[in-house]
C-alpha cells in the first residue's frame, strides 16, 4: 500500500483526511507530539525515517489575530515547516501535499480568486502562508491547495458550527453581511485530495473549496432553513468589529482549475445540507 504521511492529524482538517485515507493507504498520523513542527532540521529527519510515498502537511498556525504578535512563531510554522517538508519530499521522491489559505489575498475582488490573481497578504497570517506555497514548490512533484472556512470533521470548532449551534438552541448569531467566502467542507476537501493523488492530475496550485460562494448572513439563512428554525441573526459588519488582523472581505475563491482536473467539488449548499444532516443522531 502506498504510504502517506499526515502531519497535523490532530487537527480539523488533520482528522479528516486520516478517516477518508484509512484502508486505502497505509497511514503514518502525526501529532504535534510526534513533530516538532518549529524544529525544521527534526521535521526533515522525521519524514525521511517514516519513507513515504505521500505526505500531507494538514499542520498550520492558524491563530490570525495571535500571529500578529508572535510573528516568528507563524512563519516558523507555515513556512519554515513547509520548506522542510517539501525538501525532505525532494530527497525522497515523495509527492507533497499541502493547504494553503485564501487570506494570502488581500479581498478587494469583485469577483472570485483564481489560482492567476496575484497574491497580497494583509496579515502577518496571510504573510506566512504564501510563504509556505512558495516553498511547497521546492518538492518536485506537490500540490498546493488553498481552502477556506473549513468546516465539519469530529472537531466542531467552526464558524459554521458556532452558528448553527446558536440557531439550534434559539440564541442570537453574530453574522458579516459584507464578508463574502467559499467555504470548504473537510470531507470534500479530502474526497478531492484523495482524487488527485489517484488521477496523478497535473502538479501545482489549486483552489479546494465547495463551489459558490456567500456571506456569512445568507450561510446563516441557510443554516436555518436546514434545520426549520428561526433565525436570530445579529448582522454586522467587518468595518464594526475589531479585530487585530485584517481580514479578506471578499475571499470567494474559484474551483474551475480542479473541476479541469476532473474534479468536481459540491455546492456549499449541499455540503451545508450533508453536514448538518451527519449531526443528526440515527437510531
Amino acid at each position: 500500500m502506498t504510504r502517506i504521511v499526515v502531519t497535523g492529524a490532530a487537527g480539523q482538517l488533520g482528522t479528516a483526511i486520516v478517516r477518508a485515507f484509512e484502508g486505502r493507504a497505509d497511514v503514518v498520523a502525526l501529532t504535534r507530539q510526534d513533530a516538532d513542527l518549529a524544529d525544521a532540521a527534526g521535521v526533515e529527519r522525521r519524514i525521511a525515517e517514516a519513507r513515504p510515498d505521500v505526505v500531507v502537511n494538514c499542520a498550520a498556525f492558524n491563530d490570525v489575530d495571535g500571529a500578529e504578535d508572535r510573528a516568528v512563531e507563524a512563519i516558523r510554522i507555515n513556512a519554515d515547516a513547509v520548506r522542510a517538508m517539501a525538501r525532505a519530499c525532494r530527497d525522497t521522491g515523495a509527492l507533497f501535499v499541502h493547504y494553503s489559505t485564501d487570506f494570502v489575498f488581500d479581498g478587494a475582488a469583485a469577483r472570485p480568486y483564481t489560482e492567476d490573481d496575484e497574491p497580497s497578504p494583509q496579515s502577518v497570517y496571510g504573510c506566512s502562508k504564501l510563504l509556505g506555497d512558495w516553498f511547497a514548490a521546492d518538492a518536485p512533484r506537490h500540490y498546493v491547495l488553498r481552502v477556506e472556512s473549513l468546516f465539519g470533521g469530529a472537531r466542531r470548532r467552526s464558524s459554521v458550527d458556532r452558528i448553527a449551534d446558536a440557531i439550534a438552541a434559539g440564541e442570537p448569531a453574530r453574522v458579516f453581511v459584507d464578508r463574502t467566502v467559499s467555504p470548504s467542507y473537510v470531507r470534500d476537501v479530502a474526497d478531492a485530495t484523495w482524487r488527485l493523488l489517484e488521477t496523478s492530475a497535473p502538479f501545482g496550485l489549486y483552489h479546494c473549496v465547495n463551489s459558490g460562494h456567500a456571506t456569512w448572513h445568507a450561510l446563516a439563512e441557510e443554516i436555518a432553513r436546514l434545520l426549520g428554525r428561526d433565525a436570530r441573526l445579529d448582522p454586522v459588519r467587518v468595518a464594526d468589529v475589531p479585530m487585530r488582523a485584517r481580514r479578506p472581505q471578499f475571499a470567494a475563491l474559484a474551483n474551475d482549475k480542479l473541476r479541469r482536473a476532473g474534479i468536481q467539488m459540491p455546492t456549499w449548499q449541499n455540503a451545508l445540507a450533508r453536514h448538518l444532516e451527519s449531526l443528526i443522531p440515527h437510531p
